[in-house]
């Protein structure tokens, strides 16, 4: 391998990471703080995708823009979901849980095909983003993938200090300490709890619409998801901003450098990761921190 293929490799494990990172952020808060396990995360990350389609045409060239509108969207979508649903969940055991949320996934599926049909669409590229840059004398690396990773990278960041650095960071870390003392201050945990929902949902939406120009958007693409989402989250830390970005971060990198050398065996790796790291830390990369 050349440097000019690994850097390309590096660069795509990293994007992988960061969005990895945006969608397992938002069930690592939802998981973590609320006590909720969410199996319908990943349909948020579909929605997300599908709103990028139904989006493209309205706004054109005005990606940026079109990103905010579909996180705000998501966010109202999230907060009413949350009402309607989700709150009477934080006294039933996880089996109740587990089966509502399951429903929920044939319900976003069924009112998906009603909505968009089944077949496969793709997302254009607004023009200044669909070019490229080269690497080496061969190889060229589309702008597009980096715009992808920075704009991961200003929402983590972004997110990083609303948790760390906020009044509002702050009553969250104590909800999810102690919901009962938080009650007890007069700080109004159900509207706490529904702020969070929300903004898991538009994170994982954040995520569909970002990933929805560089791949295509397809029925289903929210269980596959889920799936290495959950194994990030196990990996970091239930309930850890910073463990979900660290332990996103290396599934990207195993998972892309999987690929290429060892292709037959590329989808084991992360798994393997998994069991790697929960011999070794069993409460994961990052116990109970942010």
């Amino acid at each position: 391998m050349d440097l000019a293929t690994f850097l390309v490799q590096c660069l795509n494990a990293v994007q992988y990471g960061l969005l990895l990172f945006l969608v397992a952020s938002g069930l690592t808060l939802i998981f973590g703080i609320m006590g909720v396990i969410n199996l319908a995360h990943g349909s948020f990350y579909m929605i997300g995708a599908y709103m990028a389609f139904a989006l493209s045409p309205l706004f054109g060239d005005q990606f940026i823009l079109q990103l905010i509108v579909g996180v705000m969207l998501a966010a109202l979508f999230g907060f009413v979901l949350e009402w309607i649903f989700f709150s009477f969940l934080y006294q039933r055991d996880h089996l109740q849980q587990v089966l509502m949320t399951y429903s929920l996934i044939l319900v976003f599926e069924e009112c998906r095909s009603l909505l968009m049909g089944n077949e496969v669409h793709g997302v254009k590229l607004p023009p200044w983003l669909s070019g490229g840059f080269a690497l080496g004398d061969l190889m060229t690396y589309p702008v597009y993938n980096l715009f992808s990773s920075a704009a991961c990278l200003v929402v983590a960041v972004a997110l990083y200090f609303v948790v760390n650095r906020t009044r509002l960071g702050m009553m969250i870390r104590a909800g999810a300490s102690n919901r009962d003392m938080v009650r007890g201050l007069g700080i109004n945990i159900r509207l706490l709890y529904r702020i969070v929902f929300a903004a898991g949902v538009a994170l994982a939406a954040l995520a569909g619409m970002i990933a929805a120009p560089s791949s295509s958007v397809y029925p289903g693409m929210g269980g596959q998801v889920l799936i290495i989402c959950f194994v990030v989250v196990v990996i970091g830390g239930v309930g850890s901003i910073s463990g979900a970005l660290l332990a996103s971060l290396l599934v990207g990198f195993v998972d892309t450098f999987g690929k290429v050398f060892f292709a037959q065996y590329s989808g084991v790796g992360i798994y393997v990761l998994m069991a790697l790291i929960l011999i070794w830390r069993p409460e994961g990369l990052k116990s109970k921190g942010y």
